[in-house]
């Protein structure tokens, strides 16, 4: 009789640890956010910097 009784409190012990079930977490996907450059850029900063050079010069 005494193993059925520890038989029977070790199921329901077991039982309960799982009663949730098991529940995945949520991640958040990351958001990268890319700043994109111009090709306008590429041109106005070396006009810009011939400006200056060209501004000292006089």
């Amino acid at each position: 009789m005494k193993k059925v009784a520890l038989a029977a409190a070790l199921s329901v012990a077991g039982t309960a640890a799982f009663a949730g079930g098991y529940a995945e977490p949520v991640m958040e996907p990351e958001v990268i956010v890319e700043e994109t450059s111009s090709s306008a850029a590429g041109i106005i900063v070396p006009l810009m910097v011939l400006l200056v050079i060209a501004a000292a010069a006089d």
